[in-house]
């Protein structure tokens, strides 16, 4: 039988990730047994904390004592507190006993912003991985050792799986069931509780929201030039010369400062604005395409698929304002 430890981190974590991982993993358990299996795993939900008050203290988890459990198979760590530079720092207890884990043999999943707790242990160094789309930036100044695949709903590397943002963590629950179960198990479970099983990415979800907080005054100054001319044909040696800096230095202070290129960022801004087009739904793909300023539809389709995994008539229709209950 196999043991399966959700860990309940020092600080603040997401009660759904916690709750919702226990209650799929033993409906899949329930299921298993159903069809004349002796039961495949045991869960505890454990912490080195005896409480952990959450959503104002409306709710409250009172873990088991993580020290009584010697060795677990499988460890799951929930989203996380978005105080992303002290969570190492109030769970060092909590740091080692996964690092320790997994060098005993355990693999080890997080959920969204649980990956920063992750990264701390050092068993990401080196390795891919993903989280939540919007805390993307930060993940990767703190982790920049770490190749961060935000278009990825689930990386799986090493023993090490790592998923998306928020609800997504659905989808990695029932990737691991179908890994310690079957896919049948797997795909009931995806029908008991509505979950796409066929999701694979996240870059539709994607919110692309030009960070300006970088404090390089000149990168900001470019970046509005950027969004206030996407329309228009930029010629990045010209921004850089207005901006009396040389054309090599402007590329490596811009991708220090956003964590894209120029041209990529030029990219994802065309892209969000076309988005936001696209799910008002009053202007063609075309009228859209011109807007943002792209002349050749083929290559705008290609960057926006690049960018959110949809070709824009997909997206369209996935985002657009249309409801499914009413004519």
């Amino acid at each position: 039988m196999k043991q399966i430890t959700i860990v309940v981190p020092n600080g603040w974590a997401d009660l759904a990730s916690i709750m919702g991982s226990q209650e799929i993993l033993n409906r899949a358990n329930e299921h298993w047994k159903k069809m004349g299996n002796p039961s495949a795993v045991t869960i505890h939900i454990a912490g080195f904390v005896q409480e952990l008050q959450l959503n104002l203290g409306f709710f409250s988890v009172h873990p088991e004592d993580i020290t009584a459990i010697a060795k677990s198979d499988l460890v799951i760590i929930p989203s996380v507190s978005h105080y992303y530079h002290d969570i190492a720092k109030v769970n060092r207890a909590l740091v080692w006993w996964i690092r320790e884990q997994y060098k005993n043999g355990a693999e080890i999943a997080s959920i969204c912003t649980g990956a920063f707790l992750l990264a701390a242990t050092g068993l990401l160094d080196g390795k891919t991985c993903s989280t939540h789309w919007v805390a993307a930036t930060d993940f990767r100044r703190l982790y920049p050792n770490i190749r961060l695949q935000t278009d990825q709903l689930i990386c799986a590397d090493q023993g090490i799986y790592t998923n998306g943002g928020a609800y997504s963590f659905l989808n990695l629950i029932l990737f691991l069931i179908e890994k310690y179960f079957d896919r049948a198990t797997a795909v009931v479970c995806a029908k008991m509780y509505q979950i796409d099983i066929a999701r694979v990415s996240q870059s539709p979800f994607h919110i692309f929201d030009m960070p300006k907080d970088h404090g390089d005054e000149m990168i900001g100054k470019a970046q509005t030039y950027i969004e206030e001319n996407l329309s228009e044909k930029i010629s990045f040696e010209e921004l850089a010369s207005k901006l009396a800096v040389s054309r090599r230095n402007f590329d490596r202070r811009f991708l220090k400062a956003t964590g894209n290129t120029p041209v990529e960022y030029l990219q994802r801004a065309k892209v969000e604005v076309a988005k936001n087009a696209l799910e008002q739904g009053r202007k063609t793909v075309f009228e859209v395409m011109y807007d943002v300023g792209y002349s050749d539809d083929k290559a705008f389709r290609v960057v926006f698929k690049k960018i959110t995994g949809l070709s824009p008539l997909a997206y369209r229709a996935k985002f657009m304002g249309e409801s499914v209950l009413y004519p």
